[in-house]
């Protein structure tokens, strides 16, 4: 399997010359114990490192499976280290700040394999090595022995051809060498295992083979294996790290060093900051943008939900700006007659809240006349069905945003949809059974939607008068599901649908209209997908209270749908917050009326503070678990702008510009340090298969980070500076809120912060990608 040939090394110093392998040439069986021995200097280790690949030999050949290495370029030896090598070194060379589970996925990470599967595998290795009450902890947490051991599941994760050990025990007790040993012993049933060392004892104990050294030549073997031909049939996968996962790396590192972090960052921002308030103040505010913001603010609901979205107000704004840039060719609020298919992207966060039957008759308690509408936000998982005329399919409501639409609390003024939305086709809903398609500002509807609904959504766009009209059919309990056995199911083949889709107790949906939010509405309430009244979803629920299925649920201790029992909670979960598996499959067949979510829209800014005021005084004097936290949507926006200032603008650009490069230097000799510092991780990291394109990757990675947290953190520190300046600009001009940062600005200066990071740690990056992998691995 593996063959030295005429192998010679040799290194030079100065003038010196020293050979450390001379003429060597040795066959080995696929799986053997070979321990090769030696005094110090005689070439064991640099035998070794040649045949795992670290070291290139200067002439010879080491031929893999019939294969010869004499071509391989630097892309082969590491896919060739990653796929067919596992080193288990004498000091470790873990990785400290990645867990034992990490340090061992590494190769595998490298090698392409996913997620759970290299967790799994990693896993696995470990439980085989007897750590799997260790594999989440830090290798510093471990002994000796332990860690040991999890080099050796590191060297195995990757299921490799030779296990190459360099003085495996020479760290270790007696008791705990005979442990290590006892390990290797029993892999090298099933591969080849050469280890070196200096211990006599252990090698004829334990070793099927031992090769002496000499001066770089084997002066004797105890069980030689004659030359044999072999095909060249041996194949390598190419590596690849990721950026994200060099950035998952990178960033365990740096939460090791906080501080220093910190204080670079800081540093790194101050040429950020100062242009932040230089745009800030540039942008101005217009006094006119007072009445806009009253007006279109107080239309933003007050929403109170068990599930609360926790909304960062510069992400919030952030995101729909990155959905600007992303559709630059899209005409946004068009006049065309069709929408656009489009795949959209959710990054949500979520609090869990507590709803109670007392906190919900307290709301409905609320003086209605300080509100313009409100919407109630249920778990009632309504039954659905399409047709294109021959046959029926169930709607996933999910996927089609199946939502309420706020309800009128006056007939004789305009609701919220009519006050929010424009309509683009159609009428706004008037009765019961009346749906609206929502669009987003670019006529455009998820293909998600589009497809559950029966379009086809790869089209360019789809016209209007082919959504308007189109019928859906809601369908009761008792007609929907069946019993089967001790379970119900949905009474789903083709011909049933059908029957039930044009029965007589089938309730007729239709899309009335096609609305799109108003463009002075600056965070539209109701996501793209199709809008339903309120009172629809009571009807549901009040049928579907005494319909046998919710009986039978009722009843039953098991999923009346799926036939088995319901998960026990152990932790604090979704349904800690409300209610039951079983309570939860309840509110889904319509056995509970209690909304998840209630919206509330004031009538204007002074009524929101009363709304507030009544929400805050069910706080009062309540224990931290009955408290309700509600979300208050008009504090979420703030519109920015600002005049130019002219010169003086751009002399401050120009002194904070001068700060921004004193910061790339500074980064750059940071980021050398950090190379210094990594050395050894370097060596283990290129000793796994590691490109050097992946080692630079992961310096640029940690750059990024810094970036990120220096460009970041002058965003921050500029916005808080902007309240004292503010404060002087109205006493000496009369003027309100000048400075405002525009979100856009901060996104591009944030950009540019990880941009000069990371062109000044590029020359540290490289020269890490350029380190010798043995000098490395000898690093202290």
């Amino acid at each position: 399997m593996l063959k030295l040939k005429d192998i010679s090394k040799s290194y030079v110093n100065g003038g010196f010359v020293q050979k450390a392998l001379d003429g060597v040439s040795l066959n080995f069986r696929e799986s053997e114990f070979v321990a090769v021995l030696g005094p110090s200097g005689s070439g064991k280790t640099t035998f070794l490192n040649v045949i795992g690949g670290l070291d290139k030999h200067d002439s010879g050949d080491l031929i893999i499976n019939g294969k010869s290495t004499s071509k391989f370029r630097d892309p082969d030896w590491d896919a060739y280290r990653n796929n067919s090598i596992g080193f288990i070194f004498q000091s470790y060379n873990l990785i400290t700040h990645l867990s034992n589970l990490e340090n061992v996925e590494i190769g595998m990470t490298l090698s392409g394999v996913s997620i759970s599967a290299r967790k799994s595998k990693a896993a696995e290795v470990l439980k085989r090595v007897g750590l799997e009450d260790h594999m989440h902890k830090k290798p510093n947490q471990l002994s000796g022995g332990q860690m040991q051991r999890v080099a050796i599941a590191r060297a195995l994760a990757n299921d490799p051809d030779i296990i190459l050990a360099d003085e495996p025990t020479g760290n270790l007790d007696s008791h705990t060498s005979d442990q290590i040993m006892d390990l290797i012993k029993e892999i090298s049933k099933d591969k080849l295992v050469i280890m070196v060392t200096h211990n006599v004892e252990l090698a004829n104990k334990y070793a099927d083979r031992v090769v002496n050294f000499f001066d770089g030549r084997v002066v004797d073997d105890t069980n030689p294996f004659a030359d044999k031909a072999l095909s060249a049939g041996y194949l390598i996968k190419r590596t690849s790290m990721s950026f994200m996962t060099a950035l998952k790396m990178s960033g365990r590192n740096i939460a090791t060093k906080k501080w220093r972090t910190a204080i670079t960052a800081f540093a790194a921002s101050i040429g950020i900051i100062g242009i932040a308030l230089i745009l800030s103040l540039s942008n101005g505010f217009d006094k006119q943008i007072q009445a806009f913001e009253a007006g279109t603010l107080s239309g933003f609901p007050i929403t109170i939900t068990q599930t609360v979205m926790e909304t960062d107000i510069n992400q919030t704004a952030q995101r729909r700006l990155r959905s600007l840039a992303s559709r630059v060719d899209n005409n946004e609020y068009p006049d065309q007659t069709y929408l656009t298919p489009y795949n959209p992207r959710e990054n949500r966060r979520v609090h869990i809240n507590v709803f109670t039957d007392d906190y919900i008759e307290y709301i409905e308690g609320i003086d209605e006349r300080l509100l313009s509408g409100f919407s109630y936000t249920r778990r009632v998982n309504m039954n659905i069905l399409r047709s294109d005329g021959d046959r029926a399919e169930n709607v996933n409501t999910s996927a089609i945003r199946f939502s309420p639409y706020p309800s009128r609390i006056d007939s004789n003024t305009p609701g919220y949809l009519e006050t929010a939305y424009d309509l683009l086709a159609g009428s706004y809903p008037s009765g019961l059974q009346d749906l609206v398609l929502v669009v987003d500002s670019y006529n455009r509807v998820g293909i998600s939607i589009l497809d559950a609904l029966g379009f086809d959504a790869g089209v360019e766009s789809i016209g209007f008068d082919d959504i308007l009209g189109y019928e859906l059919k809601l369908i009761l309990n008792d007609t929907y599901y069946v019993l089967a056995g001790d379970v119900y199911v949905i009474n789903g083949n083709p011909s049933n649908l059908i029957s039930m889709y044009e029965s007589d107790e089938a309730i007729t949906l239709r899309i009335t209209g096609v609305i799109r939010a108003k463009q002075e509405t600056l965070m539209p309430i109701i996501s793209p997908g199709i809008a339903y009244r309120d009172e629809l979803s009571l009807l549901f629920i009040e049928d579907a209270k005494n319909s046998e299925i919710v009986m039978a649920q009722t009843e039953a201790d098991y999923n009346i749908l799926t036939g088995q029992s319901f998960p026990v909670t152990t932790g604090p979960s979704r349904s800690s917050a409300t209610g039951s598996a079983k309570d939860i499959m309840l509110e889904r067949l319509g056995a509970e009326h209690t909304p998840y979510m209630i919206s509330l829209y004031p009538k204007d800014f002074e009524s929101k503070d009363k709304v507030l005021d009544y929400l805050e005084a069910w706080n009062e004097g309540k224990e931290a678990e009955d408290i309700v936290i509600y979300t208050d949507m008009a504090q979420t926006f703030v519109d920015l702008s600002g005049n130019i200032m002219g010169g003086i603008t751009m002399v401050l650009i120009a002194f904070a510009a001068i700060s921004l490069v004193v910061s790339l230097i500074m980064i750059g000799i940071i980021t050398y340090i950090s190379v210094l510092e990594r050395t050894r991780e370097i060596g283990v990291l290129r000793a796994l298969g590691a490109r050097k394109k992946d080692i630079t990757r992961v310096f640029n990675a940690e750059t990024f980070i810094v970036g990120s947290c220096s460009g970041l953190l002058g965003i921050i520190i500029a916005q808080l500076l902007v309240f004292p300046i503010n404060f002087v600009l109205k006493r000496l001009t009369d003027l309100s809120d000048v400075a405002q940062l525009n979100v856009l600005h901060a996104l591009m200066l944030v950009a540019l912060s990880v941009t000069l990071t990371m062109l000044g740690g590029l020359i540290p990056s490289k020269m890490a990608a350029k380190k010798d992998p043995v000098a490395a691995l000898r690093a202290e």
